[in-house]
């Protein structure tokens, strides 16, 4: 098998990243426009433009955690924490998606904070209609209907407990998300005069629900831990959107790989890294919803079997000596918003 040479995550990085600089002055210029304009759109052009532009920015958001575009931390952080999806602190995403990169302890229920799985303990201590609303959240369907409500209330409910507790993570990371806030909210009343009933129902909601088609099926319990990362292909419109992180299991070798060399990376090297994923490939998003719009995606309880992966030839060994790191036997504590 071929080997192919890429290089580490720091050398990879350009002192300036310009497609991702560009693609973040499209996407906040573009929600300006949107929503400046919203009222004098019919709400079947609005709710569209308004979903896209709101999955756009948590991709974006996904990969300034990452470290790009630039090589300071707080102009990245910056440049992605501005909360148009209302709900979410942007630094509180941050903490919880880097716990979700540990390596070995990938869609465990407890050291993974970005699982869709459950503990079997868990499982049966809930009620029917929990397990209803869990099995539903475990179709496509259901992820893209009831899931954006699910993951909202479950991530709001979790992180006023740590606020009450006195979690001083969870209470930075709010107070930093509050002045962001109130000023998405001052330029859509103040200045669009658009409610925020009406933004939520045209923009955050759909746009939430769009995002989660990536997250839906890029992971499953696995005995390797190799084998639990998928591989979406034929994806020229979707892969835009979710900029390019349909083939996840390049992004999870290589996290410090910017958004437009994924697609090089995994075209360079295609076959070794089918292998080393076992063949979780799907051929596009259609292939998905074929699959899984109406059935379960996994077992609700986790196996938590977890082994060692196989030994991976190239680079993917390389990098993924780099991803690796200890379990641990405590619960992540940030909760995640699981938009993987």
């Amino acid at each position: 098998m071929k080997t192919i040479a890429v290089p580490s995550p720091a050398s990879s990085r350009r002192r300036l990243e310009w497609p991702s600089i560009v693609l973040a002055a499209v996407i906040h210029a573009g929600w300006l426009t949107a929503t400046f304009y919203a009222n004098m759109m019919a709400w079947w052009v609005a709710l569209p433009i308004g979903a896209w532009l709101i999955a756009w920015h948590m991709s974006l958001q996904h990969e300034v955690i990452h470290g790009h575009p630039t090589r300071l931390p707080w102009l990245n952080d910056l440049l992605g924490s501005l909360p148009i999806s209302l709900w979410l602190p942007y630094h509180r995403y941050k903490a919880s998606h880097l716990g979700h990169h540990r390596g070995e302890t990938l869609t465990d229920p407890i050291d993974d904070p970005e699982s869709h799985y459950i503990t079997a303990d868990r499982y049966a201590r809930s009620l029917l209609p929990e397990r209803l609303l869990l099995r539903a959240n475990n179709t496509l369907l259901g992820r893209l209907t009831v899931g954006p409500l699910l993951g909202q209330a479950v991530f709001l409910t979790r992180e006023a407990r740590l606020i009450l507790a006195g979690d001083g993570d969870a209470i930075r990371g709010w107070l930093v998300h509050l002045p962001g806030l109130a000023l998405v909210v001052a330029w859509l009343t103040l200045v669009c005069h658009l409610s925020l009933l009406s933004y939520v129902v045209l923009f955050v909601y759909p746009g939430y629900s769009l995002a989660l088609v990536r997250s839906f099926a890029e992971h499953r319990s696995a005995d390797a831990a190799d084998h639990r990362t998928a591989i979406v292909e034929r994806t020229p419109i979707l892969g835009l959107l979710f900029l390019n992180n349909n083939l996840h299991v390049v992004h999870h070798l290589q996290p410090g790989l910017p958004w437009y060399r994924i697609p090089a990376a995994y075209r360079a090297d295609r076959a070794a890294l089918l292998q080393h994923n076992g063949g979780l490939v799907y051929r596009g998003y259609l292939d998905v919803a074929r699959r899984y719009l109406l059935r379960q995606h996994h077992d609700l309880v986790h196996r938590r079997e977890l082994r060692a992966p196989a030994a991976i030839p190239g680079w993917c060994a390389a990098a993924a000596s780099r991803r690796g790191r200890p379990r641990s036997d405590r619960a992540v504590s940030s909760p995640s918003p699981r938009t993987g």
